[in-house]
């Protein structure tokens, strides 16, 4: 994906959530964006290989 695009998204989400939630709709979304981007990057850097390697090795 378009990094524009993916902010035009994250932006349009904060906005929405600001509008129709509050102050504490927005930060809430920010928060749980935040955490998905830091989990989407791990998961991108061989995050999957690694978690797959800790329970293959847990049934041995």
């Amino acid at each position: 994906m378009d990094g524009r695009f993916v902010g035009l998204s994250a932006g349009m989400a904060l906005g929405f959530a600001a509008y129709f939630g509050g102050f504490a709709a927005f930060l809430l979304v920010g928060a749980l964006g935040a955490v998905g981007l830091f989990l989407g990057g791990w998961a991108e850097r061989d995050g999957i290989d690694r978690l797959r390697d800790l329970v293959e090795r847990g049934r041995r």
